[in-house]
């Protein structure tokens, strides 16, 4: 059998790479200018390898009965490994996904296809913009996941954006956002405030390191018009290889403090991760 090679091509942002997994035959990472974006197992779409990612999937997990198929709208592409999860795990979910990089659209598509049967729907364009021309109510779940470079972009943190995306989404539908913050919280505290403008429930699952201010890293939001299945989410999270905590309600409302809301015209994108923060090798 022919080894797999790493594949490193130009995209529109910066120098993507495909690296094979020597420990998983059909398994790969997906690098853009040295920072890890994606992982996939083409053999086993439902494994999940990041725990930010795992973390969103605890909540897809819990959105619906099991295998009952959603309407799903990813925002950010990378190598596709939530919308390859959303198929194995729920099969005849459909599904977009939105990528402003269309050269990483093709190269994903080209040297990671999709399997045969899963309802994905690639688009490259801007988020927002895709977003507010999107029908309404036609969304069960919003994934956003969207990094220019290693921060969110300023224009998908406002109280704008967070409209559209509640508009994008049906009466039950619930939002899905991965940021990435450190104490004191400042850019984090004030996406909570901005979606709570919106939205009356908001969960948050972090590795307890980051919550107490320890390190940079990632943080799972979600948010919904309805109460979400917080015993349910507790017990993955607190399973999870690297455990994390679920916060919601009152300590939630601490947490988020006296952060005020975006607007448009003051947004600004995510703090720069520190040298080093999700680098490899």
């Amino acid at each position: 059998m022919s080894e797999s090679l790493p594949v490193t091509r130009a995209v529109g942002h910066g120098t993507a790479k495909l690296m094979p997994d020597v420990d998983r035959e059909r398994a790969w990472l997906l690098t853009v200018d040295g920072a890890p974006q994606s992982y996939v197992d083409l053999d086993e779409p439902a494994h999940l390898e990041f725990e930010y990612i795992r973390r969103l999937g605890h909540v897809l997990d819990t959105l619906a009965e099991p295998g009952h198929p959603l309407d799903a709208l990813h925002l950010g592409g990378g190598a596709l490994t939530l919308p390859r999860y959303l198929a194995a795990t729920r099969p005849g979910s459909r599904q977009d996904v939105v990528e402003f990089d269309r050269e990483l659209l093709d190269l994903v598509a080209e040297q990671l296809p999709l399997p045969k049967g899963a309802d994905v729907t690639l688009h490259a364009a801007d988020a927002r913009a895709w977003l507010e021309a999107a029908p309404d109510a036609s969304a069960d779940v919003l994934v956003a996941d969207v990094f220019g470079g290693s921060r969110v972009p300023a224009h998908l943190t406002s109280v704008a954006y967070a409209r559209e995306a509640a508009r994008v989404l049906r009466a039950d539908g619930v939002y899905l956002g991965n940021l990435a913050d450190a104490a004191p919280f400042a850019f984090l505290r004030s996406q909570l405030a901005t979606l709570g403008t919106v939205f009356e429930e908001l969960v948050l699952i972090a590795e307890p390191g980051v919550l107490r201010g320890r390190r940079f890293g990632n943080a799972v939001l979600a948010a919904a018009h309805r109460p979400l299945d917080i015993a349910a989410l507790a017990r993955r999270a607190a399973a999870d290889v690297f455990p994390a905590r679920v916060e919601h309600g009152a300590a939630l409302r601490d947490f988020t403090g006296g952060a005020r809301p975006v607007r448009d015209a003051d947004a600004v994108p995510s703090p720069e991760p520190p040298d080093g923060t999700f680098g490899i090798g």
